[in-house]
């Protein structure tokens, strides 16, 4: 009697599945890549001319100053001014100074490499979490049959969801030049989300590869990282803090998600990192001079009540802005792509309770019920539903900082809601993407339903065009951006090269016309010259005593 191996019984159940659902999935299939391929090339194109937009960045309001003291004192001894005079931020001085240390050849290079850095750090987080999913999935069912997720994720709608979220996070906004080309903004709140996304990445990769050292390391890194970043951007501090310490205690190994505190001690390594960067910060004497300059009262019932307010406006301006639809709708792309792949079977390989050809192995944790992989039904609803209120709580404490800090405007501020927006494009993507992948299901099923193919295109267009239109929508803007940035870019270098000749022939009071970009401070803003700081570091980096309007 011939004897069926658990392997051969699984390619064969494979091979039936495929041919079952052949005909339901080959038309979606077929339409789908192209549908990525237009989100991918739209958003992709709008990111590359952001990228290019940086050679044709010239100093602007805290540029000046941080051209001439990176010039003049170098690294360390801008680092030692913040800490000692101005807000305390060491790493954030850090970082101008090696920035600045060749003039603006940092700040222009800068936007492409926040661009690709951001856009693979999503594709590689993109991936790791699906085939993490696979692999709690997997690892819940007892006959060792395959996950209904592909083993290889698909890459282009992958790619597709990466630049489309970038796209949204760098242009969709209120201060575009400030998120992408402003280096002061840009290392203040959008390189913090790009170093934080690239080290959970590290954090999975250790956990992936089963080595006790890599963990380890990890967790060590973990705290390292966090001091940096808390004393790097206390919006970001804040908003990173909320997240890790949620993602901890969901972690526990007594909640019944882990086999291991691994998760638990990173996200707590990763806190107490956060408290003592920003407590350096706060207690700095930079700190403590600036806090001097605007004394702040106790809040009071008014005061909170007007913070609130200044939330909801927040919050009416992002949901404003109809091309945020599109996280949703390339989240919904993604997960039809992967009900269309895993129907096939493509790259599925059978599996038993902890032996993966793709990973190490997955016990079940305890009190899942369910045989899914995933934490029991109450943990599981609150790790689905917590996400927008901590997005939403971590807004407001954004906000609460801003108004303390810069009065009843502050949360106009928008460069500093990236520290909360990248998570919210994220959750937004990754719930289209469960919605995809729920309703693929239904509709690439081997029974036959009436309307199922209509149903099949209807979504498909329905999630295409709303990912298309939301790159679409961003064009005006990046259109905009390009125009005022070339334009003075072209001004700004024929008024240097007029400066620069004036003080080589021995001129000290030169004629300086404010060249306004971005909702930035242009020199000779102040009343007086005395407190026109932008004027005088101007005059500082050109070597002149003064500078004056024409």
């Amino acid at each position: 009697m011939s004897r069926t191996t658990l392997s051969e019984r699984g390619d064969a159940r494979m091979a039936d599945d495929g041919g079952q659902n052949t005909g339901a999935t080959d038309g979606l299939r077929r339409a789908l890549p192209w549908v990525a391929s237009a989100v991918a090339a739209g958003a992709g194109a709008l990111l590359a001319v952001g990228a290019f937009l940086g050679l044709y960045v010239r100093p602007t309001s805290d540029d000046w100053c941080a051209l001439w003291k990176a010039r003049d004192m170098g690294v360390l001894g801008i680092t030692a001014d913040f800490y000692q005079t101005q807000n305390g931020r060491v790493t954030n001085a850090f970082l101008t100074g090696l920035l600045y240390s060749d003039g603006m050849r940092g700040p222009k290079l800068l936007p492409a490499f926040l661009v690709v850095a951001l856009v693979t750090g999503l594709f590689l987080l993109g991936r790791a979490a699906l085939r993490s999913l696979r692999s709690l999935r997997e690892a819940g069912r007892p006959d060792g049959a395959p996950s209904d997720l592909p083993a290889r994720p698909p890459a282009l709608p992958l790619v597709a969801a990466a630049a489309l979220l970038s796209a949204l996070l760098f242009f969709a906004g209120t201060r575009s030049y400030q998120v992408l080309l402003w280096a002061p903004a840009t290392i203040s709140h959008t390189l913090p989300s790009v170093i934080g996304l690239w080290a959970v990445l590290g954090a999975v990769r250790a956990a992936r590869s089963g080595l006790r050292w890599a963990r380890t390391a990890a967790v060590g890194s973990a705290l390292l990282i966090g001091a940096v970043l808390g004393m790097l951007s206390e919006p970001f501090t804040l908003v990173a803090g909320l997240f890790a310490v949620a993602v901890g205690v969901l972690r526990l190994p007594r909640l019944g998600w882990a086999r291991d505190r691994y998760v638990s001690t990173w996200c707590a390594a990763a806190c107490l990192g956060l408290i003592g960067g920003l407590t350096l910060l706060y207690t700095s004497p930079g700190a403590r001079w600036r806090r001097a300059q605007n004394p702040q009262e106790p809040m009071s019932a008014a005061q909170i009540g007007e913070t609130f307010h200044d939330w909801w406006r927040l919050w009416q301006t992002v949901g404003g802005q109809w091309a945020y639809l599109g996280a949703l709708a390339v989240g919904a792309l993604l997960g039809l792509a992967l009900a269309a792949t895993g129907a096939r079977g493509e790259g599925r390989t059978p599996t038993t309770t902890g032996a993966r050809g793709d990973g190490p192995a997955v016990t079940v944790p305890r009190g899942d019920s369910s045989g899914s992989g995933l934490p029991p039904r109450a943990l599981f609803l609150v790790a689905v539903l917590l996400p927008l209120p901590l997005i939403a709580l971590a807004a407001l404490a954004v906000v609460l900082g801003l108004r303390s800090g810069y009065g009843d405007v502050g949360w106009t501020y928008g460069r500093t809601w990236t520290s909360f927006l990248l998570p919210l494009l994220i959750v937004l993507c990754a719930y289209g993407a469960w919605g995809g992948h729920l309703l693929g299901r239904r509709l690439v099923a081997p029974e036959e339903v009436a309307g199922r193919t209509a149903g099949r295109a209807a979504a498909l267009v329905v999630a295409g065009a709303v990912a298309v239109g939301s790159a679409a929508a961003l064009v005006q803007p990046v259109y905009a951006l390009t125009t005022e940035t070339v334009v003075r870019a072209v001004a700004w270098d024929r008024q240097n090269a007029r400066i620069r000749q004036e003080t080589a022939a021995g001129s000290r009071d030169v004629v300086y016309e404010p060249l306004l970009i971005g909702g930035l401070t242009e020199p000779l803003f102040a009343s007086t010259y005395k407190r026109d700081w932008a004027a005088q570091c101007t005059a500082t980096y050109y070597g002149v005593d003064r500078i004056h309007r024409p």
